[in-house]
């Protein structure tokens, strides 16, 4: 290394010892990727020494059209050149009156949805929030289903559905009423979770209140990478209607495109009562989120929830244009197809080189995977600061973080892609300590 660059790098751990003195010990994803972040494009993050790092983590899934999307930027830099709007609360704007036009005439009217729009404080978690209350004055009961290993957020109602104890310590006498029920897949192995719901509001000894509504993600990300089932999400819709019972979609992670269409829920053909959007939903990564509720069920009185930055004009900005770029004048079956073509790139890479030669387990769809390595004698943990040291940001996820989440942004060139790949195959094999991988072109 050369001396440049060797005070490039002390200069980084300074930076990083400053931050870490004065940030609150709950920073997490720091600790995980030690670096200093400078600049990003595309698939990369920079540091300001120069070193490049391939982004498989994308803001947790905020960044699924990249880091500083050109066109976008573009969008913003005029918006603010000449003026425009940037808080508004939950006044008119052209911003806003933009978004909902644009949204509605290219996401919601080819799919055949009539959704209500509510822009909630630019947070998931506040998203959930807004949608568990309002399921709860529609109906005028209080208990909610969630799913056991479900991630919701962090806030009171959210936190009450979320099925992780490590963020309820302390906290479980002050949550609201939710019902967990084991998820179709988990650790544990299958479980017929509609039976057990049937069972549940059927029996009136079950010593379970009819519920309000049922909260429920279509792939698990924080659980561990689970996908549910369609014949699962077709019978959870079924079941809701014979019951009276809101079905909640949160969307927040793994819609905008994240499985291949707009929303997760597409591949199932169902239509829920009220959905959750967050993460992605401004292309930009700002600060965004909103509910979506069939109108019969948009109950608010005015002001009921609000605050101060619901309306975040920006992000309206950056969503139009995403939108516009990906999703209408035809454009979104080529654009959810490339997903697909990735997903499967994906998929076959890491059967082969992974799940072929150890005992692992692969799940996923779209450009969200898990490996799980759970009882493979291989820590994933390990793994991703073996590919962070090798400029490759992947993070992990499950009950004990035992699962690789891939979660890269969803326009990656093809070259990185595999690239990314390449590091996190090598980097099992050498934390499984069997030396360098031989390859069939290595053999022949």
């Amino acid at each position: 290394m050369s001396q440049t660059a060797d005070l490039s790098a002390d200069l980084s751990v300074g930076v990083a010892a400053g931050v870490a003195a004065r940030e609150s010990e709950v920073r997490s994803y720091s600790r995980s990727f030690p670096a200093v972040f400078d600049t990003a494009g595309g698939e990369f993050l920079h540091a300001p020494d120069g070193t490049s790092y391939l982004d498989f983590l994308a803001g947790a899934g905020s960044l699924n059209y990249g880091h500083n999307p050109e066109f976008i930027k573009r969008e913003l830099i005029a918006y603010l050149e000449r003026g425009g709007v940037t808080n508004a609360l939950d006044l008119v704007t052209t911003a806003k009156s933009e978004f909902l036009d644009t949204f509605g005439s290219a996401v919601l009217a080819p799919r055949g949805l009539d959704y209500r729009v509510q822009f909630c404080s630019p947070s998931g978690t506040n998203a959930v929030e807004a949608a568990l209350k309002v399921a709860r004055l529609a109906t005028g009961r209080d208990t909610v289903v969630a799913f056991s290993g479900a991630f919701h957020g962090v806030s009171t109602g959210s936190l009450a559905a979320t099925g992780s104890e490590y963020f309820k310590r302390g906290l479980y006498a002050t949550l609201p009423k939710v019902v967990h029920v084991p998820y179709p897949d988990s650790p544990l192995g299958a479980f017929d979770s509609l039976d057990l719901l049937d069972r549940v509001v059927r029996d009136p000894s079950s010593g379970v209140e009819k519920p309000a509504a049922v909260i429920v993600e279509t792939v698990q990300c924080e659980g561990g990478v689970y996908v549910a089932p369609v014949d699962f999400l077709v019978g959870l819709r079924r079941w809701c209607d014979e019951h009276g019972i809101l079905l909640v979609v949160d969307d927040i992670q793994v819609g905008c495109g994240r499985t291949g269409g707009f929303f997760s829920f597409e591949r199932a053909g169902i239509t829920p009562d009220l959905v959750t959007l967050s993460k992605s939903i401004s292309g930009y990564g700002l600060p965004m989120a909103l509910v979506l509720m069939k109108p019969e069920h948009d109950v608010w009185r005015p002001g009921q929830h609000n605050g101060t930055f619901r309306g975040n004009q920006l992000a309206f900005v950056g969503a139009t244009a995403a939108i516009r770029r990906y999703w209408s004048d035809g454009r979104e079956p080529d654009f959810a197809a490339e997903v697909a073509r990735k997903g499967a790139l994906v998929e076959e890479h890491l059967r082969r080189d992974v799940v072929a030669r150890f005992d692992v387990a692969l799940r996923g769809l779209g450009l969200i995977w898990g490996l799980d390595l759970r009882g493979s004698g291989i820590s994933a943990a390990k793994v991703s600061r073996r590919c962070f040291e090798r400029g490759l940001i992947v993070e992990t996820s499950g009950r004990d973080s035992e699962v690789v989440k891939l979660l890269p942004p969803l326009t990656i060139a093809d070259e990185q892609l595999r690239r990314g790949l390449e590091v996190l195959v090598d980097a099992i094999y050498d934390e499984w300590g069997d030396g360098p991988r031989v390859t069939e072109d290595d053999e022949a």
